[in-house]
Protein backbone atom coordinates (compact mmCIF):
# COMPACT_ATOMS: atom_id res chain seq x y z
CA UNK A 1 0.00 0.00 0.00
CA UNK A 2 1.20 3.53 -0.31
CA UNK A 3 1.90 6.00 2.62
CA UNK A 4 1.35 8.95 3.54
CA UNK A 5 4.08 11.63 5.52
CA UNK A 6 3.89 14.75 6.81
CA UNK A 7 6.91 17.01 6.60
CA UNK A 8 6.98 19.68 9.39
CA UNK A 9 10.26 22.49 10.14
CA UNK A 10 10.16 22.43 14.18
CA UNK A 11 12.45 23.75 16.89
CA UNK A 12 14.03 21.81 19.20
CA UNK A 13 11.93 22.72 22.19
CA UNK A 14 8.50 21.24 20.58
CA UNK A 15 10.05 17.72 19.79
CA UNK A 16 9.06 15.78 22.75
CA UNK A 17 5.06 16.96 22.85
CA UNK A 18 4.66 16.45 18.93
CA UNK A 19 6.62 13.49 18.94
CA UNK A 20 3.79 12.58 21.53
CA UNK A 21 0.68 14.05 19.85
CA UNK A 22 1.79 12.84 16.06
CA UNK A 23 2.26 9.22 17.34
CA UNK A 24 -1.31 9.37 19.12
CA UNK A 25 -2.16 10.70 16.01
CA UNK A 26 -1.49 7.39 14.36
CA UNK A 27 1.67 7.92 12.72
CA UNK A 28 3.45 4.93 12.40
CA UNK A 29 6.89 6.78 12.72
CA UNK A 30 9.08 9.76 13.61
CA UNK A 31 12.60 10.49 12.34
CA UNK A 32 14.38 13.70 12.70
CA UNK A 33 16.93 15.33 10.12
CA UNK A 34 18.73 18.12 10.25
CA UNK A 35 16.72 21.37 8.73
CA UNK A 36 19.41 23.62 8.38
CA UNK A 37 22.64 21.73 7.52
CA UNK A 38 24.27 22.31 10.83
CA UNK A 39 25.84 19.24 11.74
CA UNK A 40 26.58 17.59 15.35
CA UNK A 41 29.95 16.37 15.64
CA UNK A 42 30.39 15.46 19.03
CA UNK A 43 28.52 14.79 22.07
CA UNK A 44 29.97 14.37 25.29
CA UNK A 45 29.74 10.95 27.55
CA UNK A 46 25.66 10.05 27.86
CA UNK A 47 25.32 13.69 25.82
CA UNK A 48 22.14 13.57 22.88
CA UNK A 49 22.38 16.58 20.88
CA UNK A 50 19.77 17.56 18.66
CA UNK A 51 19.86 20.12 16.21
CA UNK A 52 17.85 24.17 16.76
CA UNK A 53 16.40 23.54 13.41
CA UNK A 54 14.82 20.29 12.81
CA UNK A 55 13.06 18.80 10.21
CA UNK A 56 10.48 16.11 11.71
CA UNK A 57 9.34 13.28 8.91
CA UNK A 58 5.91 11.47 10.71
CA UNK A 59 5.05 8.43 8.59
CA UNK A 60 0.86 7.68 8.17
CA UNK A 61 -0.80 5.10 6.58
CA UNK A 62 -2.75 5.96 3.65
CA UNK A 63 -6.18 5.77 4.79
CA UNK A 64 -5.03 8.74 7.41
CA UNK A 65 -7.44 11.72 7.47
CA UNK A 66 -5.07 14.76 6.80
CA UNK A 67 -6.99 17.34 7.55
CA UNK A 68 -8.36 16.16 10.79
CA UNK A 69 -4.59 15.50 12.08
CA UNK A 70 -3.65 18.64 10.82
CA UNK A 71 -6.61 20.72 12.03
CA UNK A 72 -6.00 19.04 15.29
CA UNK A 73 -2.33 19.80 16.10
CA UNK A 74 -3.12 23.00 14.75
CA UNK A 75 -4.82 24.24 17.15
CA UNK A 76 -2.52 23.03 20.38
CA UNK A 77 0.46 25.50 21.63
CA UNK A 78 2.80 23.44 20.66
CA UNK A 79 1.97 24.33 16.98
CA UNK A 80 3.59 27.73 17.69
CA UNK A 81 6.98 25.48 17.14
CA UNK A 82 6.67 24.53 13.35
CA UNK A 83 7.05 27.25 10.89
CA UNK A 84 5.75 25.07 7.97
CA UNK A 85 4.25 21.64 6.84
CA UNK A 86 3.21 19.81 3.92
CA UNK A 87 1.89 16.00 2.93
CA UNK A 88 3.61 14.00 0.15
CA UNK A 89 2.11 10.33 -0.88
CA UNK A 90 5.15 7.42 -0.53
CA UNK A 91 4.48 5.30 -3.74
CA UNK A 92 4.40 1.51 -2.54
CA UNK A 93 7.65 -0.24 -2.94
CA UNK A 94 10.37 -2.70 -1.84
CA UNK A 95 11.67 -0.81 0.84
CA UNK A 96 13.59 -3.41 2.05
CA UNK A 97 15.42 -4.20 -2.13
CA UNK A 98 15.48 -0.34 -1.79
CA UNK A 99 17.79 0.22 1.20
CA UNK A 100 19.96 -3.23 0.50
CA UNK A 101 20.52 -1.40 -3.43
CA UNK A 102 22.17 1.61 -1.51
CA UNK A 103 24.77 -0.62 -0.29
CA UNK A 104 27.53 -1.60 -2.52
CA UNK A 105 30.80 -3.36 -2.26
CA UNK A 106 33.64 -0.89 -1.57
CA UNK A 107 37.43 -1.28 -2.16
CA UNK A 108 39.98 0.27 0.58
CA UNK A 109 43.73 0.64 -0.36
CA UNK A 110 44.91 -2.07 -3.17
CA UNK A 111 43.48 -5.29 -1.96
CA UNK A 112 40.56 -4.75 0.93
CA UNK A 113 36.84 -5.21 0.26
CA UNK A 114 33.70 -4.67 2.35
CA UNK A 115 31.05 -6.31 0.43
CA UNK A 116 27.27 -6.81 2.00
CA UNK A 117 26.52 -10.33 2.22
CA UNK A 118 23.76 -10.00 -0.28
CA UNK A 119 26.29 -9.09 -2.47
CA UNK A 120 29.25 -11.16 -4.93
CA UNK A 121 32.65 -9.65 -3.92
CA UNK A 122 33.88 -7.68 -7.14
CA UNK A 123 37.29 -9.41 -6.82
CA UNK A 124 37.09 -12.79 -5.09
CA UNK A 125 40.96 -13.12 -5.02
CA UNK A 126 40.98 -10.13 -3.11
CA UNK A 127 40.82 -9.55 0.99
CA UNK A 128 36.68 -9.62 1.15
CA UNK A 129 34.91 -8.87 4.31
CA UNK A 130 31.13 -9.21 4.42
CA UNK A 131 29.72 -6.85 6.92
CA UNK A 132 26.23 -5.40 6.55
CA UNK A 133 25.04 -2.52 7.92
CA UNK A 134 23.55 -2.90 11.73
CA UNK A 135 23.42 -1.11 14.91
CA UNK A 136 26.54 -0.80 16.00
CA UNK A 137 28.42 1.84 13.81
CA UNK A 138 30.89 1.38 11.02
CA UNK A 139 29.96 -0.34 7.65
CA UNK A 140 32.74 1.77 5.74
CA UNK A 141 30.84 4.11 4.15
CA UNK A 142 31.57 7.08 7.01
CA UNK A 143 34.97 8.92 6.26
CA UNK A 144 36.65 8.28 9.32
CA UNK A 145 36.17 4.60 8.93
CA UNK A 146 37.38 5.01 5.06
CA UNK A 147 40.25 6.02 6.23
CA UNK A 148 40.97 3.82 9.16
CA UNK A 149 40.56 1.01 6.26
CA UNK A 150 42.75 2.34 4.11
CA UNK A 151 45.53 2.98 6.51
CA UNK A 152 44.85 -1.00 7.42
CA UNK A 153 45.12 -2.44 3.95
CA UNK A 154 48.24 0.00 3.19
CA UNK A 155 50.02 -1.14 6.58
CA UNK A 156 49.16 -4.60 7.70
CA UNK A 157 52.08 -6.92 6.58
CA UNK A 158 51.16 -10.05 8.43
CA UNK A 159 51.50 -11.73 11.29
CA UNK A 160 51.40 -8.61 13.76
CA UNK A 161 48.88 -8.06 16.93
CA UNK A 162 46.28 -5.29 16.72
CA UNK A 163 44.53 -3.77 18.81
CA UNK A 164 41.09 -2.58 17.65
CA UNK A 165 39.78 0.58 20.76
CA UNK A 166 36.26 1.57 20.39
CA UNK A 167 35.74 -1.65 17.89
CA UNK A 168 31.59 -0.70 16.95
CA UNK A 169 31.26 -3.19 14.65
CA UNK A 170 34.53 -4.78 14.83
CA UNK A 171 35.05 -3.78 11.10
CA UNK A 172 38.89 -2.83 11.71
CA UNK A 173 39.41 -5.72 13.91
CA UNK A 174 37.75 -8.01 11.01
CA UNK A 175 39.67 -6.04 8.30
CA UNK A 176 43.08 -6.40 10.50
CA UNK A 177 42.45 -10.09 10.45
CA UNK A 178 41.68 -10.59 6.92
CA UNK A 179 44.33 -8.74 6.01
CA UNK A 180 47.08 -11.17 7.99
CA UNK A 181 47.24 -9.87 11.41
CA UNK A 182 47.72 -12.83 13.68
CA UNK A 183 45.63 -11.93 16.65
CA UNK A 184 43.53 -9.02 16.96
CA UNK A 185 41.70 -7.79 20.31
CA UNK A 186 38.40 -5.31 20.15
CA UNK A 187 37.26 -3.31 22.96
CA UNK A 188 34.10 -1.16 23.57
CA UNK A 189 32.26 0.31 26.41
CA UNK A 190 28.95 -0.80 24.59
CA UNK A 191 27.66 -4.47 24.93
CA UNK A 192 26.05 -4.24 21.47
CA UNK A 193 29.40 -3.75 19.71
CA UNK A 194 31.03 -6.42 21.40
CA UNK A 195 27.52 -8.95 19.99
CA UNK A 196 27.99 -7.31 16.66
CA UNK A 197 31.70 -7.56 16.61
CA UNK A 198 31.40 -11.12 17.25
CA UNK A 199 28.71 -12.14 14.59
CA UNK A 200 30.82 -10.68 11.97
CA UNK A 201 33.48 -12.86 12.98
CA UNK A 202 31.43 -15.49 13.13
CA UNK A 203 30.13 -14.92 9.62
CA UNK A 204 33.50 -14.03 8.29
CA UNK A 205 34.61 -17.44 9.11
CA UNK A 206 37.03 -15.78 11.75
CA UNK A 207 37.94 -17.74 15.08
CA UNK A 208 37.13 -16.45 18.35
CA UNK A 209 41.11 -17.39 19.21
CA UNK A 210 42.18 -14.94 16.29
CA UNK A 211 39.45 -12.44 17.32
CA UNK A 212 38.70 -11.33 21.00
CA UNK A 213 36.25 -8.72 22.18
CA UNK A 214 35.99 -7.30 25.23
CA UNK A 215 33.71 -4.56 27.04
CA UNK A 216 36.22 -1.91 29.02
CA UNK A 217 35.55 -2.83 32.21
CA UNK A 218 37.05 -6.72 31.78
CA UNK A 219 39.79 -5.98 29.26
CA UNK A 220 43.14 -7.01 30.59
CA UNK A 221 45.05 -4.49 28.25
CA UNK A 222 48.47 -6.18 26.96
CA UNK A 223 50.78 -4.01 24.20
CA UNK A 224 50.44 -4.78 20.70
CA UNK A 225 52.27 -4.28 17.52
CA UNK A 226 49.79 -1.75 16.63
CA UNK A 227 46.62 0.40 17.74
CA UNK A 228 44.11 2.07 15.90
CA UNK A 229 40.63 4.01 17.44
CA UNK A 230 38.25 5.39 15.55
CA UNK A 231 36.21 7.44 17.88
CA UNK A 232 36.17 10.47 18.96
CA UNK A 233 38.60 13.90 19.73
CA UNK A 234 37.58 14.46 23.13
CA UNK A 235 37.75 10.30 24.39
CA UNK A 236 41.05 10.02 22.63
CA UNK A 237 42.55 13.01 24.50
CA UNK A 238 40.82 12.04 27.44
CA UNK A 239 41.96 8.69 27.38
CA UNK A 240 45.59 9.36 25.89
CA UNK A 241 47.52 7.17 28.62
CA UNK A 242 45.24 4.48 28.18
CA UNK A 243 45.88 4.15 24.46
CA UNK A 244 49.14 4.82 24.48
CA UNK A 245 50.20 2.12 26.81
CA UNK A 246 48.53 -0.08 24.68
CA UNK A 247 51.24 0.04 22.00
CA UNK A 248 54.61 -1.85 22.08
CA UNK A 249 57.82 0.62 21.68
CA UNK A 250 58.56 0.99 18.07
CA UNK A 251 54.97 -0.20 17.02
CA UNK A 252 52.31 1.70 15.09
CA UNK A 253 49.66 4.13 15.91
CA UNK A 254 46.56 4.89 13.89
CA UNK A 255 43.96 7.44 15.50
CA UNK A 256 41.00 8.77 13.62
CA UNK A 257 37.25 10.63 14.32
CA UNK A 258 39.21 13.83 14.62
CA UNK A 259 38.32 16.89 12.28
CA UNK A 260 40.48 19.25 10.67
CA UNK A 261 40.16 22.08 13.58
CA UNK A 262 41.05 19.14 16.52
CA UNK A 263 44.30 17.88 15.08
CA UNK A 264 46.53 20.16 17.00
CA UNK A 265 45.32 19.27 20.08
CA UNK A 266 45.16 15.26 19.32
CA UNK A 267 49.00 15.86 18.12
CA UNK A 268 50.05 17.46 21.34
CA UNK A 269 48.55 15.41 23.98
CA UNK A 270 50.25 12.12 21.63
CA UNK A 271 53.66 13.92 21.21
CA UNK A 272 55.61 12.90 24.32
CA UNK A 273 55.16 9.55 23.31
CA UNK A 274 54.44 9.31 19.35
CA UNK A 275 56.33 10.09 16.16
CA UNK A 276 53.63 11.30 13.81
CA UNK A 277 53.53 11.38 10.02
CA UNK A 278 51.52 13.83 7.81
CA UNK A 279 47.82 13.72 8.87
CA UNK A 280 45.71 12.24 5.86
CA UNK A 281 42.53 14.11 5.54
CA UNK A 282 39.29 13.35 3.95
CA UNK A 283 35.81 15.57 4.02
CA UNK A 284 36.96 17.58 6.92
CA UNK A 285 37.70 13.71 8.80
CA UNK A 286 41.88 13.44 9.81
CA UNK A 287 43.23 10.21 10.33
CA UNK A 288 46.64 10.68 12.17
CA UNK A 289 48.97 7.95 12.47
CA UNK A 290 52.57 7.34 13.66
CA UNK A 291 55.50 4.89 15.37
CA UNK A 292 55.82 5.00 19.39
CA UNK A 293 58.91 6.13 20.76
CA UNK A 294 61.43 3.56 21.54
Amino acid sequence: MNWIQWRLNINSEVTEPLEALLLNSGAVSITYQDGADRPVYEPGPGEVLMWDDLLLVALFEADVDTRAVETQLSALPVWEGVSKSHWEVLEDKDWVRAWMDDYKPMKFGDNLWICPTWCEPPEPGATNLMLDPGLAFGSGTHPTTTLCLTYLSDHIKGGETVTDFGCGSGILALAAAKLGAKQVIGVDHDPQAIIASKENADRNDIAEGHISVYTNDNFNPNPTDGVIANILARTLNELVDEIVNLVKPGGWIALSGILESQVKSVQEKYSPWIIFDEPVVLDEWVLLSGIKKP
